[in-house]
């Protein structure tokens, strides 16, 4: 991954140096010898490399007299926030409407559900945010439209990244209700005169929700790449926008460090998803190589 960023964003066409007034050749040429731009492609990549071993991801072309690590520290945890808060509302909103769907099969809540979530499905974020924050705060005033330090804020653009996964969790634990709902013990459960309650929460809700708990993995890497335009309409100072501007001014320390920071967060949350996987269902084991 980090071979393959560091080609893509050398190969792009464009200078970090380029700006409205013209640098002179001699200018130029000292700044890539100041920042090893001067040598060849393999000698940038292995130094870059043990830079990376060391934390060092290099300097801000960008941003001179800050550091890659600088920059991203300052931003991180602006996007960590804005995944959690966004993976949280898709989890109660998902499996809300999926618990209240397989309850009652194509009833009206079942209906009302898969309804809601198809329109979470259809609208992309680059949509659902201008006509929320069109709505929300331009026409009723109600909720700021940019920023992310009053709590007031957040709640535009963690509804905007959520919903589609929200959609998705939605389907994965209806599907996964239905499914064990279906079972004998489900019935024997309710035969011993169980309120519908328990045997929902209690029994049924825990194998339903492994679909759900498979897909967080691919959610969490959907979250950042979605945060991308998420940050861009709401004017959020997160990684996301960050990266963006980045790759527009070819700053490729930037860039390459904001790569491999995701890439190392997602590493994470598929193990921790595969430790709740095993958590949640004791069936799940990894023996000579089979599960």
């Amino acid at each position: 991954m980090a071979a393959l960023s560091f080609l893509l964003v050398r190969l792009a066409p464009g200078s970090p140096f380029a700006s409205e007034r013209e640098l002179p050749p001699q200018t130029v040429e000292a700044l890539n010898r100041a920042y090893g731009l001067d040598q060849p492609l393999p000698v940038q990549f292995v130094r870059y490399l043990r830079g990376v071993m060391r934390g060092d991801f290099g300097p801000s072309l960008s941003r001179p007299g800050r550091s890659v690590t600088e920059v991203i520290v300052s931003a991180l945890p602006t996007s960590l926030s804005l995944g959690v808060l966004s993976l949280l509302y898709a989890l109660v909103v998902g499996l809300g409407l999926g618990v209240l769907a397989a309850v009652r099969p194509n009833g009206p809540g079942d209906h009302l559900s898969m309804f809601l979530a198809l329109v979470g499905l259809c609208v992309p974020a680059m949509v659902m945010g201008p006509v929320l924050g069109l709505i929300f705060s331009l026409h009723l005033e109600w909720l700021p439209l940019m920023g992310w330090d009053e709590w007031m804020a957040r709640i535009l653009p963690v509804i905007t990244l959520g919903s589609v996964y929200a959609a998705y969790m939605a389907r994965l634990a209806r599907g996964g209700m239905l499914e064990e709902l279906s079972q004998d013990y489900i019935r024997t459960a309710r035969a011993k005169g169980l309120p519908e309650t328990t045997v929902i929460l209690r029994h049924a809700l825990r194998g339903g929700l492994l679909p759900v708990v498979s897909f967080l993995g691919p959610a969490a890497a959907r979250l950042f790449t979605g945060a991308f335009v998420v940050e861009q309409i709401f004017q959020i100072p997160g990684l996301g926008r960050i990266i963006v501007n980045a790759a527009l001014g070819r700053d490729q320390f930037v860039v390459l460090g904001c790569v491999l920071v995701i890439g190392a967060m997602m590493i994470l949350f598929n193990t921790l998803v595969d430790v709740a996987l095993a958590a949640l269902n004791p069936r799940i084991r990894l023996t000579g190589g089979r599960t």
